[in-house]
């Protein structure tokens, strides 16, 4: 039986209207296409809103993970495209894909604990776990068939501000400070990589074959400065906001550190990577006042 969460439900029509509830409608049937295509032993699934995602056992007896979405959706295709970039090196690797059903088939990471466990006890390792897996995931090589510009994200800057001239769903000036920095950090990059997007302590897992292994790519190219800003926003399980916040000084110095990016760049990188992350949350019909806005409002006096 395949199920579904009521998280899942809720996100997939909120975000796909009537295209994402008559996709959960045909769920059951597509994974048994994809157990069929794939000789599949569908094991349990993963208690995830976004995408049904599931252990698996391949016919020959190793474990591995399926991953579902709307086929016309983009963001499977990209994942897909970046980790065929990855080739393993720093994420789980690509094992099959068939872009008709949505499906993804990906190496599973074992034991496949988060970083995120370790941010309570050592956020210092937390954050070279991390940096370890970025400095993998920026050698890899160009995709053949293309991934986005990062520089295009400059769009839903734009937009938001067309679309609300006030203070509300963000502060104007911040939308604007973060435009700002976002266009004067994408021209002055010195190299360009393949950006995996969206990594943060949730989407690093710890496995065997290399130590950490980052999972749900989003896939851009561009600046690797941008990766630093869902490591600086993102919370720690056990902390309440102003402890989250109380960490990310530290973190820009150890990122700078580790990543060899001057610090006001990552400072700066941090800011307007949070603005972007509250600009798409409205964009989604999502409310303002997340942690990346506590974040971008805490690093907007180190900007230039």
């Amino acid at each position: 039986m395949v199920e579904v969460t009521e998280a899942l439900a809720r996100n997939v029509g909120e975000v796909w209207g009537d295209d994402g509830r008559r996709w959960l409608g045909r769920l059951p049937a597509m994974v048994d296409a994809v157990a069929r295509e794939w000789s599949l032993e569908i094991g349990p699934a993963y208690v995830l809103s976004f995408h049904w995602v599931a252990r698996v056992r391949l016919a020959d007896g190793s474990d591995a993970v399926v991953k579902l979405g709307l086929p016309h959706a983009p963001h499977l295709r990209r994942e897909a495209a970046t980790l065929e970039c990855f080739d393993g090196h720093g994420a789980v690797r690509l094992l099959a894909h068939d872009p008709g059903l949505g499906a993804l088939l990906l190496e599973r990471a074992v034991p496949g604990s988060m970083a995120r466990e370790l941010v309570p006890r050592n956020d210092i390792e937390a954050t070279d776990a991390a940096i370890g897996v970025l400095r993998r995931l920026h050698s890899a090589a160009w995709p053949a068939d293309g991934l986005p510009e990062l520089h295009t994200e400059r769009q839903a800057f734009v937009d938001h501000l067309a679309a609300y001239p006030g203070d509300d769903p963000l502060p104007r000036d911040l939308v604007v400070a973060g435009l700002r920095t976002f266009d004067d950090l994408c021209a002055s990059a010195t190299r360009r990589v393949v950006l995996h997007g969206d990594l943060h302590h949730d989407n690093i897992l710890r496995s065997d074959r290399e130590g950490w292994l980052a999972i749900d790519p989003h896939g851009w190219v561009g600046d690797p400065g941008f990766e630093v800003g869902p490591l600086l926003y993102n919370p720690d399980p056990e902390r309440h906001d102003d402890g989250l916040l109380a960490l990310v000084p530290r973190r820009v110095e150890q990122l700078a550190d580790g990543l060899g990016l001057p610090v006001d760049r990552v400072a700066a990188w941090g800011f307007a990577a949070a603005v972007l992350s509250e600009v798409w949350s409205a964009e989604d019909g999502g409310r303002a006042g997340h942690r990346p806005l506590c974040v971008a409002r805490l690093l907007a006096p180190r900007l230039p």
